[in-house]
């Protein structure tokens, strides 16, 4: 499979983690994507993929691309045999000023390209994508739409000012920390994540610290999870088993059984390290 990404530039570097292209044949035909403090914009240039956000939902076929704000919970994706995209791994607020909506209306809620941004607007992109050269004409192509819809956010200061105050302490934040380094009441504070983020500080703050949390984990050796969930800043392991069972649906030595059966029958592949298996 071709991975190719990079770091846009200012001022899409504040809103967008990287850019990337994704082409061939996925390592398994479904994978679940547990939660993150992310979002995801996706331009299709392949076959429909689907997308079943949560196991009391209905699987729904995207053909143009999706939108993904921050979830609270996991995500399946199906892949059709061969894949192709052109997309953004995007910060939690960094969807914000290209939305036509609040980011709360989207929660868990993944839509397609063309509900965002219209039907020919994204056919007329898609296109554009895919004449373009190769991979990094793709990237420049994207990166030049992404600066031509950049609008004015009231708000976005705020939410990413405290977002970085919980990304500094791993997620382990007190709100009334965070609403006094704000200077705002919380009720607004909650207001303007919701927002722009489409979920409020507390339940980002407990994304940041699950997902710094399973990426200190080694799948390759043996994990002390009571160390782990103490240095994560969890009341006690029962704690850490429950948050862990709430975000991916699996307990914690279940989800190690399932990493290393990645690593093991995908070694080195492009899309490992959060993705599971779903099969």
């Amino acid at each position: 499979m071709e991975y190719v990404s990079r770091v846009p530039r200012p001022p899409l570097d504040g809103l967008i983690d990287d850019l990337y292209y994704l082409e061939g044949a996925p390592p398994y035909a479904r994978l679940t994507l547990p939660p993150m403090p992310a979002a995801l914009l996706v331009v299709n240039l392949g076959a429909p993929f689907r997308i079943r956000a949560g196991t009391d939902i209905e699987a729904a076929e995207y053909a143009d691309g999706c939108v993904v704000t921050t979830p609270t919970r996991a995500f399946e994706f199906g892949y059709p045999p061969a894949t192709r995209s052109v997309g953004a791994h995007v910060k939690p607020w960094g969807l914000a000023p290209f939305l036509p909506m609040p980011a709360v209306e989207l929660c868990d809620r993944p839509v397609t390209l063309e509900q965002v941004w219209g039907r020919a607007a994204v056919a007329e992109l898609r296109d554009r994508l895919a004449s373009a050269a190769g991979p990094h004409e793709m990237l420049t192509l994207l990166e030049q739409e992404l600066v031509r819809r950049l609008g004015e956010t009231a708000g976005l200061g705020l939410v990413r000012r405290t977002s970085g105050v919980i990304v500094a302490i791993g997620g382990a934040a007190a709100i009334g920390d965070l609403t006094m380094a704000a200077g705002v009441s919380s009720t607004h504070l909650a207001q303007r994540f919701k927002a722009l983020v489409g979920v409020t500080p507390k339940r980002l703050a407990r994304t940041y610290r699950f997902a710094a949390t399973v990426f200190a984990i080694d799948p390759a050796g043996p994990v002390d999870w009571g160390d782990l969930a103490g240095r994560a800043g969890y009341f006690d392991q029962a704690h850490f088993g429950h948050e862990f069972r709430a975000f991916t649906g699996l307990t914690p030595t279940r989800y190690v059984e399932v990493r290393r059966r990645f690593l093991r029958e995908h070694p080195g592949h492009a899309m490992d390290g959060w993705p599971l298996p779903a099969d």
